[in-house]
């Protein structure tokens, strides 16, 4: 994310002297990534960030996997996953592999009595259901279906729901979220063929500083294992902050399908790209226009990464019996394609409604027993008609 941005108050020069209307310092803080080689944001805080006052033993929260099973072809049933009150209880990882995690959330209630830090891993948080506000020290983020929240690793954050029901896809990635090289120029910018641009990243507002003394619980993930943490003071005292890493909104809506006269692979759906895997985005489009082009997906072999797809909505010309939230895992090492039927079915139609994302890993996903609690058994001989 290197779009800069600043909100609140900040002195003129960097690591210089910035104090209150009283006189006090202010408190720097560089929040930096690959050490000071990558992007970056200073923040000043009314306290220092270091006040630690207590520490408990933390919990073990490593996903453990259920089965040695690779080649298999594999459906769920997303919604089947059971909601709870708690945010971080309801998080129920799914999929899973040494570059990301794949979770399955149907949280309650908001965050009150925490927040929450994860040190391991950038999140990208997908709003499938549900509407609220990502509170963060850089301010306020409002999301609604459809959205992406991206938060960078490290960054303190409480969700304030303003819904009961909620379905979110959380993608932990323990490598940066970037966008694809290929959509930037050389200095950054996201460039004319993108199928997005910056005036689609919705950005921290509302930065409104809380100078509070207490004990301030902030649960904190590092290598699989979620540390409480107490400080002294509330976490959102920053003030004001600027730079190039910060946490972002971008809404899968906004995505501009690429589409041509045959059929176009899934690089054309890309939307993010993490360590040796990457998020697509499939929306509404116009399907191919060339007089004898076969709309639905070509049969391929996956020789060197498995596919995940996430359904959001609307028709899947290519796939029998798709419901909302149901989650399809074709393996490396298997050609998968359209069902029996699909492809004389989608010749000729004009355009598609569906709704969904796709994740491709570069290496084999492990499925956790919350996977195969909600597995669809019979989706493996779908093909066989």
């Amino acid at each position: 994310m290197a779009n800069y941005h600043t909100l609140g108050k900040i002195p003129r020069k960097r690591h210089t002297q910035f104090r209150d209307e009283n006189g006090k310092l202010y408190s720097e803080q560089l929040f930096s990534t690959e050490g000071f080689s990558s992007n970056y944001s200073l923040l000043y805080h009314i306290h220092p960030p270091t006040e630690i006052i207590r520490v408990e033993d933390p919990k073990d929260v490593r996903p453990e996997k259920a089965t040695n099973v690779l080649l298999k072809h594999r459906s769920f049933d997303g919604f089947g996953v059971k909601p709870q009150k708690d945010y971080l209880d309801s998080r129920k990882v799914v999929l899973f592999n040494d570059d990301c995690h794949m979770s399955l959330a149907a949280p309650q209630e908001s965050m009150k009595d925490y927040f929450y830090k994860n040190a391991d891993a950038d999140e990208v948080i997908f709003i499938h259901e549900g509407k609220g506000k990502l509170k963060t020290q850089y301010g306020d983020l409002p999301f609604e279906y459809g959205d992406y929240v991206v938060i960078p690793r490290g960054a303190i954050y409480q969700i304030e729901f303003e819904t009961k029901q909620n379905r979110l896809l959380i993608v932990e990635s323990f490598g940066p979220i970037r966008f694809p090289k290929r959509y930037l120029s050389k200095y950054g910018q996201l460039m004319e063929h993108a199928p997005f641009c910056e005036r689609d990243i919705r950005k921290p507002q509302d930065l409104n500083p809380i100078d509070e003394a207490g004990e301030f619980l902030i649960k904190t993930k590092k290598k699989g294992l979620e540390y409480p943490i107490y400080y002294a003071h509330h976490p959102f005292d920053v003030v004001g902050w600027d730079g190039c890493e910060y946490p972002y909104i971008f809404s899968i809506h906004d995505f501009e399908p690429i589409t041509g006269r045959v059929h176009q692979p899934p690089p054309v759906h890309q939307t993010f790209d993490g360590k040796d895997f990457v998020i697509c985005s499939f929306v509404p489009r116009l399907y191919d226009y060339h007089p004898d082009s076969i709309p639905a997906p070509y049969n391929h072999s996956n020789i060197d990464s498995d596919e995940v797809l996430y359904y959001v909505d609307g028709e899947f010309m290519s796939r029998k019996h798709v419901t909302k939230g149901m989650i399809t895992l074709h393996p490396s090492g298997i050609p998968h394609g359209p069902h029996p039927g699909a492809v004389e079915k989608s010749i000729g139609q004009k355009e598609t409604a569906e709704l969904a994302v796709m994740v491709d890993t570069f290496r084999p996903l492990h499925l956790t027993k919350d996977a195969l609690d909600v597995e669809d058994d019979s989706y493996v001989m779908s093909w066989a008609e």
